[in-house]
């Protein structure tokens, strides 16, 4: 993985490890079926995407589904808030 990312600019590797260890640690592993951050932490952490709002777009959806995006939206806002 630090390999690909670097692409051939070796100098630079320490500035790039903390982003691939994080990458490495977020992803589900094939063999666990979770990733490692879950086996140590029981949970996910977020990530900036994960923060990003959310359009609003009520119409096209299930009134469940518009529910659990309410709850995700409420969830990411708690997030922000404590950031």
């Amino acid at each position: 993985m630090l390999r690909v990312v670097l692409k051939g600019n070796h100098k630079s590797w320490d500035e790039y490890l903390p982003h691939i260890e994080f990458a490495y640690n977020w992803v589900v592993h094939k063999t666990t079926k979770i990733s490692p951050f879950e086996v140590v932490y029981d949970f996910n952490p977020f990530t900036p995407l994960d923060l990003i709002p959310h359009p609003n777009t009520h119409h096209y959806f299930h009134k469940e589904g518009v529910s659990k995006a309410d709850f995700l939206k409420k969830l990411h806002e708690g997030a922000k808030d404590h950031i």
